[in-house]
């Protein structure tokens, strides 16, 4: 075992696994340069072929790298690490250097539903519009704000990170991905990426406001059986107020979260900084901002002209709010207490489920002036006489005192004749008050205890009933009978069934890999999932007719009785292309195969040695484990002698050079038909193949023998 840690560009250690998403897994580290912690962001092995994988982890890198700001997660460097595979082939693995932040990320906060306190929900949403806001004036579009990537660290800062889908403003066009898949997180969705039309910074502010939507509630504002239904929500359905779910939250709130999360982005808020703005008003009790368009059933967020009655009438009666307790997990029933009973000031639960604002504050909220409680009076007009101020009587105070008795009378003797009337004279019944109806309140996603509290608190007798539900979490209420929103009358009719889910009904994908058709079909099946289709795959390290994959692929959690396809290997594998490349190469990709090379020599001067200049078998499928000739370039052992004849001796010098040989003895004789200085004969004669360094001996001439009479007359 080599207990040598892991080093990347020489110079970072990767340490412990610390988190792991569906591209990449993030490692703990250490740069030994600088002597700091670090966070290692590694892409997959099994991703890192996948040339459209390793585009978008570098645009990741690109993107966040050009970001300095406190909110932002920094990048420090990024690279390639090259590793050698399980078949030996080396394989580039991209990484990027990550600033390590402690803490922990918001969806670490919001486990278990439960919402965060409302300063602090405001406080994460701003550092988030603080990071936008920076991001989007340096051009680029986030398009996956969600709870996961927002960090908390221990000192309270906020951190966004995950760049990974984001793109320049200047090529928001092109809002899918190659395989036209809408890209983002459904829950967190604008309209317009569920619909893969472009985005803007507005995108972010839209994802950003279901993000606060989920801090102040505790789920996000759309929830479905998949991801389809949940984008299609996005599109079609408005958004529901955050008070439904949590009632302490104010109208002023309400309203930012509305405007944040219109459907036209015209209607949403222009910049991150004009949403913080807005945030920071509406926690200073300023009045909310207009949205542009008015909920079913409201007026501007408020509960309409019955709901401020009710909590003028709950104020005279109780002397305030001092006993209304608001649950920021949502145990308080939400707004639809209000406008039930604002007619009914006494009716149960009316002054103990919702906190109503000053008569002020309301009559901004309605639009009109703000009046004084109901139970002030105004003053009386008369004049008041004190014990010392009594004055003497005239005739005609006198007379009115007289007329006074005598219609008091006459009134006193008009209410007995009806009294004995009504006693003696009529048996017809009195008519039956009307019922007063309560609605049944919104309770979707609720937990069991608290759902049971809000229906007791009007009246009504919740059924509980267990039902298995795939998005809602076990112990939580799927749906009610009657549903949420009609009105039941709790004298004669109080029963509400409340559907409770016991969690989805899933199971785990088992691995079948390297099994058989027959026993992979059976521990599938006997898994609780249904086999539907096979397909034919290449894999060198399955044999003919063994499964390779499945898809979903093994170790998924997916419901009972999903459809599962199932690869089976042909026993054939891809041969690719191995001439031009150099032996090594060609090695190495015989390997990755599972397939045996036969390397053969071919002596040649047309290409540079170690060049694999022909293959066989082509390439193409071929069988697993078969044999593939591959012929490698190799430099010339013996050369031809060339033909020196004619030549001087310089230029036989240099055309032995140029093939490997050397130039020998030279001997001289005269000659008749060779002029002087020119080679007459070579010792090995031309074209025969010898050893490189040879030497050949050549015989010069030294022209034609002087005649005789020109020896005597010297």
């Amino acid at each position: 075992m080599n207990d040598e840690p892991q080093l990347l560009a020489g110079r970072y250690e990767v340490g412990d696994l610390i988190g792991r998403g569906g591209m990449a897994e993030v490692h703990i580290g250490y740069d030994t340069r600088l002597g700091r912690n670090v966070a290692i962001k590694i892409l997959r092995a099994d991703l890192a072929r996948d040339p459209s994988f390793q585009t978008r982890f570098r645009r990741e890198a690109q993107a966040a790298a050009g970001l300095n700001h406190p909110s932002i997660v920094a990048v420090y460097d990024t690279g390639e690490d090259h590793r050698r595979n399980a078949q030996g082939a080396v394989q580039a693995v991209p990484f990027i250097v990550m600033e390590y932040v402690e803490g922990h990320t918001v969806r670490d906060i919001l486990k278990g539903d439960v919402a965060a306190p409302i300063d602090e929900a405001v406080e994460i949403t701003q550092g988030v519009l603080s990071g936008l806001e920076y991001a989007h004036h340096a051009g680029l579009v986030h398009r996956d704000i969600k709870p996961a990537n927002v960090m908390l660290t221990p000192t309270g800062a906020i951190k966004v990170m995950d760049f990974g889908i984001a793109r320049a403003l200047a090529d928001v066009g092109q809002t899918m991905t190659q395989t036209q898949a809408v890209v983002g997180t459904a829950q967190y969705l604008s309209p317009e990426q569920a619909r893969g039309e472009n985005v803007d910074a507005r995108s972010d502010l839209y994802s950003t406001g279901c993000l606060l939507f989920e801090l102040l509630t505790g789920r996000p504002p759309f929830m479905g059986d998949s991801p389809v239904s949940v984008a299609y929500q996005h599109v079609r359905e408005e958004a529901p107020r955050p008070s439904q779910f949590a009632a302490d939250v104010p109208a002023e709130l309400d309203a930012v979260v509305a405007k944040a999360l219109q459907k036209d982005r015209n209607a949403r808020y222009s910049s991150a900084q004009e949403f913080s703005a807005d945030l920071q008003r509406a926690m200073g009790g300023a009045p909310a901002p207009a949205t542009g368009a008015t909920p079913v059933g409201s007026a501007a967020w408020g509960v309409g002209a019955a709901g401020v009655a009710a909590a003028g009438a709950a104020a005279a009666q109780g002397g305030g709010h001092d006993g209304v307790t608001a649950h920021r997990a949502g145990a308080v029933a939400p707004g639809t207490d209000a406008g039930q009973d604002a007619g009914n000031p006494s009716a149960p639960g009316t002054g103990a489920t919702a906190v109503m604002p000053a008569a002020g504050a309301w009559g901004s909220v309605m639009g009109g002036p703000p009046g004084p409680p109901p139970s002030v009076r105004p003053p009386s007009t008369g004049t008041i006489v004190t014990d010392d101020e009594v004055v003497e009587e005239d005739p005609r105070r006198r007379r009115l005192i007289q007329i006074g008795i005598a219609a008091a009378a006459l009134v006193g003797l008009i209410v007995v004749i009806v009294a004995l009337f009504s006693l003696f004279g009529s048996s017809a019944p009195e008519p039956e008050p009307a019922p007063t109806l309560v609605t049944v309140p919104i309770l979707e996603g609720v937990e069991k205890a608290s759902a049971e509290t809000r229906l007791l608190a009007l009246e009504l007798t919740p059924v509980f009933q267990e039902e298995m539900s795939p998005d809602i979490a076990a112990g939580r209420v799927i749906r009610t009978d009657p549903p949420a929103g009609e009105q039941v009358d709790p004298v004669t009719n109080p029963e509400v069934t409340v559907y409770i889910s016991t969690g989805p009904d899933e199971v785990e994908v088992p691995e079948v890999r390297g099994m058989s058709r027959q026993d992979a079909v059976k521990a599938l099946e006997d898994a609780g999932l249904v086999v539907t289709t096979f397909e034919v795959a290449q894999d060198p390290d399955i044999a003919a007719d063994r499964v390779t994959e499945t898809q979903p692929a093994a170790g998924q959690v997916v419901p009972r009785d999903t459809e599962v396809t199932v690869f089976i290997s042909d026993g054939k594998v891809e041969l690719p292309d191995l001439r031009g490349g150099t032996e090594s190469q060609a090695q190495q990709q015989l390997v990755a195969l599972g397939l045996i090379g036969d390397l053969q020599d071919v002596e040649t001067t047309s290409v540079e040695p170690g060049i694999v200049v022909e293959q066989s078998p082509l390439p193409g499928l071929v069988d697993q484990g078969s044999t593939v000739t591959i012929k490698v370039a190799k430099a010339p052992s013996t050369v031809a002698v060339p033909d020196l004849r004619g030549r001087t001796a310089t230029q036989a010098n240099q055309a032995l050079t140029s093939v490997g040989l050397t130039l020998g003895s030279r001997s001289r004789e005269n000659s008749l038909t060779v002029p002087k200085d020119q080679i007459i004969s070579q010792d090995i004669p031309p074209g025969t193949p010898v050893a490189l360094g040879t030497s050949v001996n050549v015989t010069i001439s030294d022209g034609p023998l002087p005649t005789p009479s020109a020896t005597a007359g010297s």
